[in-house]
């Protein structure tokens, strides 16, 4: 009779399990209990110590942020293998140079970010939920800070302000994705991007979307992903304000007429607009 296989202990099973034991309290101790709530409040302390420090530095800009990049294969297929294998730091340069161009349009007098990509991980993150509600959201946003804390432990090479999983698909299965997700709050993104060279324009510009979220930068779309005026507009005040030329990043899309839209191919076609530049602290109306 084959042993048992006992479970990988990491803080996010420690936190998927306390969030099971809420549910059905009498599967455990009283005093098991009490030490997943002091594993639970020193993560949340752990979070809540590095955004704070992380905030300081983005209200003032005065040091270069560390972005560093991590790549899983989010299908398990072997064209997913194949795109990460040939991954390499130049194919997300893009990101830095526009980041750091627009910085210093705004009169950031220094880079705003430094990129690493560091290597592919072999464990998927926590996903967000399909049809989340309140509580599902927090359970999992707290599932996901600590599966991410997690990993940038075990890394030592990881001196990194923000660290990104980018889940890559193959796009002969995959056909849309699901959203992804910057949290200021850790200051981590979960992105899903295609497995294809063709995709690593638009999927840098997604990448940078979720970098500006954990800066502090909310979305200007609607619930119809149409860019809102003023704010989602690369150029708002233009005459005629159709077609734009540019997508702001935040918006997301390049607005062609008051209800069409297309989307970036690359960064070359997007700008961080001011109200942008405002919320993450480039810029003071």
């Amino acid at each position: 009779m084959p042993s048992e296989v006992q479970p990988e202990w990491t803080p996010c099973t420690r936190l998927s399990a306390w969030y099971a034991d809420q549910r059905f309290p009498g599967s455990m101790s009283r005093k098991r209990r009490y030490i997943r709530y002091l594993i639970l409040l020193l993560i949340l302390f752990a979070v809540a110590a590095q955004q704070a420090l992380i905030k300081l530095r983005v209200a003032s800009w005065e040091q270069t942020l560390v972005v560093r990049i991590y790549a899983i294969n989010g299908d398990h297929l072997s064209g997913s293998a194949r795109y990460i294998d040939s991954l390499k730091l130049a194919d997300f340069k893009p990101i830095e140079r526009f980041i750091n161009s627009e910085a210093r349009r705004y009169g950031i007098p220094i880079d705003a970010i430094r990129l690493e990509y560091a290597r592919e991980l072999e464990t998927l993150p926590p996903q967000p939920p399909l049809a989340p509600g309140m509580l599902d959201n927090i359970i999992w946003s707290l599932h996901f800070r600590a599966w991410a804390l997690y990993w940038s432990f075990t890394d030592d090479d990881n001196n990194a302000d923000i660290n990104l999983f980018v889940n890559f698909f193959d796009i002969d299965t995959t056909q849309s994705l699901r959203h992804s997700v910057g949290l200021r709050g850790g200051m981590i993104g979960l992105i899903n991007a295609f497995a294809h060279t063709g995709y690593s324009g638009s999927n840098n510009v997604v990448i940078t979307h979720e970098i500006m979220h954990t800066l502090g930068a909310s979305d200007k779309y609607d619930q119809s992903n149409l860019p809102l005026h003023p704010g989602g507009y690369a150029e708002p005040y233009r005459q005629p304000l159709y077609p734009q030329r540019k997508a702001e990043i935040m918006g997301g899309r390049i607005p062609v007429s008051a209800t069409q839209v297309r989307m970036p191919e690359n960064l070359n076609q997007v700008i961080v607009g001011a109200f942008t530049a405002n919320e993450i602290n480039w810029y003071n109306e």
